[in-house]
């Protein structure tokens, strides 16, 4: 049973340690037995599933209420259990977050009340189109062209890395549309999956199977209204979902974390090793000691950053960027402690913690890389010292 007293932190109210307790509860009976032998047609099963548990409902702003916002302790809850219990449950429930994040944030009504209406009911399955070949953590540097011909925008480029890709219903996709040099000059629009002009190019294929693509923009026109927010807003909208988006990757890192320190208490008190349980060794309970302060310190880091955007905080990048860095980076450690404590079981394929150890890589590249969550702290820590 998972430590749960981390619920008990004035970060909490008891609407999310409900939460807590029913997400808990959901996924011990519906993830269990979960099939992966089909990695785009489970992906699409567990959309529609978090769709009819009402989960997806606090994926995304409320359509038809105007002052709904996205609390980002609800997400860091939801992904941090559903990562504890199933990696691609995690996965599914995560991008129609940030797929959809732009319109959530940015969108004018029509757009909202057309999409989140269909992807918080598990209808429709969304992607976040950011990184490029040559353009991953450096978004300024992005090639793909949005030109404006009369009442349209034609799209040329390519995208590559993007989650749900191949078996997304709509894109939001940032192109250079040139009002100026740099991040200045980039938009978002969204385009839906069968535009003319957008084809899958590659599907992509990682340690931990998730859906990935590499999409082709070939003269693909989009109306002018397609575009979310306004001409040169891109950079800022993309910063602006990520602040949000960047401590539910860290929450999820924090659910891998639990679960291998969970399989790591049961394994070494029920395994024997010279005449006695494992857990009286001492070397083995360094190992466990390690792993539990690095799981409440990543949790702290979590839900402060959570917290603070739920308070209100405009920007909370610094926040956000160490809590993705230690929890991600340190999910990695504890994740190879349990595979060390398992023995050959830890590397066996389809054991749990073999699963967690190719999960967690990942999530130390993709919503910004650790050595640019680096570079962000540095930044933002010599900023406020000097008082800007």
């Amino acid at each position: 049973m998972s430590d749960r007293s981390f619920l008990q932190w004035p970060f909490f109210d008891e609407a999310h340690r409900d939460l807590a307790d029913r997400v808990d509860a959901w996924a011990r009976k519906e993830l269990a037995d979960l099939d992966h032998s089909n990695v785009d047609e489970t992906c699409k099963a567990l959309v529609k599933a978090l769709g009819d548990a009402g989960w997806l409902k606090l994926s995304a702003v409320d359509p038809e209420d105007e002052r709904s916002k996205i609390d980002v302790r609800s997400l860091c809850i939801l992904r941090e259990t559903l990562a504890r219990h199933d990696g691609l449950a995690d996965f599914a429930f995560a991008m129609q977050g940030l797929g959809t994040g732009c319109i959530s944030l940015f969108g004018r009504p029509d757009q909202k009340t057309e999409w989140l209406t269909k992807t918080r009911a598990g209808k429709a399955l969304s992607a976040f189109a950011l990184s490029e070949p040559a353009s991953g953590s450096d978004v300024a540097n992005m090639a793909m062209t949005a030109v404006r011909d009369g009442d349209d925008y034609v799209l040329n480029g390519e995208k590559t890395w993007i989650s749900n890709g191949g078996i997304a219903d709509v894109y939001c996709v940032f192109a250079r549309t040139g009002e100026a040099p740099g991040a200045k000059g980039l938009s978002v629009f969204i385009v839906p999956a069968d535009t003319p002009g957008l084809e899958i190019a590659e599907r992509l294929e990682v340690v931990a199977p998730h859906p990935l693509a590499r999409l082709a923009f070939n003269d693909c026109r989009i109306p002018a209204s397609a575009m979310i927010g306004n001409p040169g807003d891109g950079f800022r909208i993309a910063m602006s979902v990520l602040d949000v988006f960047r401590s539910t990757v860290a929450a999820a890192a924090l659910g891998f974390a639990r679960r291998a320190l969970d399989e790591s208490l049961d394994r070494v008190s029920e395994r024997e090793l010279f005449g006695a349980p494992m857990s009286d060794l001492q070397m083995v309970q360094g190992h466990i000691a390690d792993m539990a302060l690095d799981v409440d310190a990543s949790a702290l880091l979590v839900y402060r950053a959570a917290w603070l955007k739920d308070q209100g905080a405009p920007r909370v990048s610094r926040e956000a960027a160490m809590a993705k860095l230690y929890a991600t980076d340190h999910a990695q450690d504890v994740i190879d402690k349990a595979v060390q404590l398992h023995g050959g079981d830890g590397v066996r394929k389809g054991h749990i913690v073999e699963s967690l150890y190719r999960e967690i890589r990942a999530l130390r590249i993709y919503e910004g890389a650790s050595d640019v969550q680096k570079v962000v702290i540095a930044r933002q820590t010599l900023a406020n010292s000097k008082g800007v």
